[in-house]
């Protein structure tokens, strides 16, 4: 995957281009938080997709929450990563291959439990999405050869 992905939402436009600026780090609302830049191919257009997201880095793997602020509807990059598993990550000034792995059970909610221990607005993005009738799920990104 290149670097010629798309994002149509200014805001994260923004915080992509700060991130790859500053070698990963952006200030605002993501300031001193973990953050990567994941680009997935889109289940329907099959267009690249860049997105900006907190993870959580645990055991060799980069963890994130397909929270959606809480939404009742899942964002775009799970879906992506449902009909295409592999996706391309950008950590710092590092950038590879991975392959999602959905967590259930035991393994997602130790993830939960690591996450809102750092950083507790996701236990509230828990709260709204299951009160909205949605799990949020919860997805390892491993690095492939790729």
């Amino acid at each position: 995957m290149t670097n010629n992905a798309v994002n149509s939402n200014p805001f994260n436009l923004r915080v992509i281009e700060e991130f790859r600026r500053n070698e990963g780090r952006v200030g605002g609302p993501f300031a001193g938080r973990n953050l990567l830049l994941l680009t997935t191919r889109g289940a329907r257009s099959g267009l690249l997709r860049t997105t900006p997201l907190v993870y959580l880095p645990h055991d060799g793997q980069l963890i994130v929450f397909a929270s959606n602020g809480g939404s009742p509807t899942a964002p775009g990059w799970y879906h992506n990563l449902v009909a295409v598993p592999e996706a391309t990550v950008e950590v710092g000034t590092e950038r590879h291959a991975v392959r999602a792995r959905f967590l259930e059970g035991p393994q997602a909610e130790e993830a939960w439990t690591l996450q809102i221990a750092v950083d507790p607005s996701f236990a509230d993005f828990r709260e709204r999405a299951a009160r909205g009738g949605r799990e949020v799920p919860v997805v390892a990104l491993e690095r492939t050869a790729g």
